[in-house]
């Protein structure tokens, strides 16, 4: 074989050698994970029912094939994408576990139901509980600052109309305390426009005995939630001793928030006007009758 001929054959072998070897560098597409890219884990053990916050979750590097069902972040969302970052966080914020994860476990979608799924409540309520679901007022933690999985106390505010003294005619009172948010429903606030004083619909676990309470405050006035510390050492009203549960028990009245109202001075009352009589002679009888 002519020289010429070797040197052109290892020149073309070298550059299939050269050709295989960038291919094989190349990122894989389709199921195969880049470095970057990430799954979506518990950071501890999690039972059945457990409603998912981000304290609870956290972005573990994989390496090989996506399993099915898993929540994926892509490598630009490593790179600062937060959009992209946000985005698959929530799915599972808010969601709640169909199963017992370990910790470390990554989170399949076929493990969570979300707010709004046919069984999200029958997964997430407690055995005996019941799932109310109240509008709540705009304003204070009714408005962005609960999830699902919070612990608040429900307020209920009343307001008199029949001519009360001013100080006794609005009065504010806890109703139920420490009870857990399960969900939170904000379409119809959204249908009613930004400058709607629609509130929420809250969905929170109780007993039955709560509920009734819940239904018939609906019924009297505005309600509330007042967000809870999630620290464990709170002691709720109901185990605080007599005197103590006595005192916070205790309704708040207008003048115990505004001393000012009991020094109003409300208008004088018009007096009802006389009317004129006429004296009507029935024999020798007289008998007085108010003209109309």
């Amino acid at each position: 074989m002519p020289a010429k001929a070797i040197l052109i054959a290892l020149f073309l072998l070298s550059l299939g050698v050269v050709v295989v070897v960038c291919v094989e560098a190349l990122p894989q597409r389709g199921t195969n994970a880049t470095e970057a890219d990430e799954t979506l884990v518990t950071t501890a053990a999690l039972s059945s029912g457990s409603l998912l916050h981000t304290k609870d979750v956290t972005w573990q590097p994989v390496a090989g094939k996506a399993e099915p069902g898993q929540i994926r972040r892509p490598a630009n969302a490593v790179n600062g994408n937060t959009d992209a970052d946000q985005q698959a966080r929530s799915e599972v914020y808010g969601a709640a576990l169909r199963i017992n994860l370990a910790a470390g476990e990554p989170i399949r979608r076929s493990a969570i139901v979300k707010p709004g799924d046919r069984d999200f409540l029958q997964i997430v309520l407690s055995p005996g509980s019941r799932a109310i679901a109240i509008p709540v007022a705009t304003g204070g933690a009714s408005t962005s600052l609960l999830a699902p999985g919070d612990r608040v106390d429900v307020i209920l505010t009343q307001t008199f109309k029949n001519d009360p003294p001013l100080t006794r005619r609005s009065v504010g009172e806890t109703v139920v305390e420490d009870l857990r948010v399960l969900a939170i429903d904000t379409a119809d606030a959204k249908s009613a426009g930004a400058n709607s004083s629609f509130g929420r619909t809250v969905t929170l676990e109780v007993t039955s005995q709560q509920a009734e309470k819940i239904s018939v405050a609906a019924e009297l006035g505005k309600l509330s939630l007042v967000l809870r510390s999630n620290s464990a050492g709170e002691i709720p009203l109901s185990f605080l001793p007599g005197p103590a549960k006595t005192a916070m028990e205790s309704p708040i009245w207008a003048g115990d928030v505004s001393p000012a109202l009991g020094q109003a001075v409300l208008p004088p009352k018009a007096n009802p006007a006389v009317q004129p009589t006429v004296d009507v002679l029935h024999g020798i009888k007289s008998v007085a009758v108010k003209l109309q």
